[in-house]
């Protein structure tokens, strides 16, 4: 739950960011691509943490 609220978060913030800043849009983009897969790889982790500690 955590983990769609951060993206949810990275993903909000970015699209402000392109709206502010239309000619950085690749950039941000890139950026948040890359921080939603390392919060989803986080969450990934922790419940096959959780799985295996059941």
């Amino acid at each position: 739950m955590a983990a769609g609220f951060g993206i949810g978060k990275i993903g909000a913030a970015a699209m402000e960011g392109i709206a502010r800043q239309p000619e950085a849009a690749s950039k941000i983009q890139t950026a948040m691509i890359i921080a939603a897969a390392l919060i989803e790889g986080v969450a990934l982790f922790a419940v096959v943490v959780a799985l295996i500690a059941k």
